[in-house]
């Protein structure tokens, strides 16, 4: 069952991106979609933004100041609020030892930039209806 607008807009997405300019532009496509969007350009910031309110779904820079997204992923899955939060990794690493390693420890997709916004859009909400099908079994 695809997502009606209404449940949409109850969705919170936390997206950590260090680039002003592209956060930007991510937050704008997906609040247009109707979700709500939270934004840390930091690891740190981050951390203390989703375990404060966890969301729906986390969009994950890997290269951070102060604390790589690798490791930003996997202390979101050893924190019991945000384990299964889905989480999407958007990033210019293109190396498929990045994506492995990525999705080895917890990243339920890989993006590499450039990316078109209707492609993430899409993503999202596929990555979204999974999540709901795994809390409903």
């Amino acid at each position: 069952m695809v997502a009606s607008i209404e449940e949409t807009r109850t969705r919170n997405i936390v997206i950590v991106e260090d680039d002003e300019d592209i956060a930007e532009s991510i937050r704008y496509n997906l609040e247009r979609e109707g979700f709500r969007v939270r934004v840390a350009a930091t690891g740190e910031d981050a951390l203390n933004l989703i375990l404060d309110r966890p969301p729906s779904l986390i969009l994950l820079d890997l290269n951070l100041p102060h604390m790589s997204g690798f490791e930003m992923c996997r202390r979101l899955r050893a924190e019991a609020p945000t384990a299964r939060v889905p989480i999407l990794i958007l990033t210019a690493r293109t190396d498929e030892a990045d994506k492995v390693l990525g999705l080895n420890i917890g990243a339920d997709d890989y993006i590499t930039k450039p990316f078109g916004m209707r492609e993430l859009v899409a993503r999202v909400n596929a990555v979204l209806r999974r999540a709901d099908t795994t809390t409903e079994s």
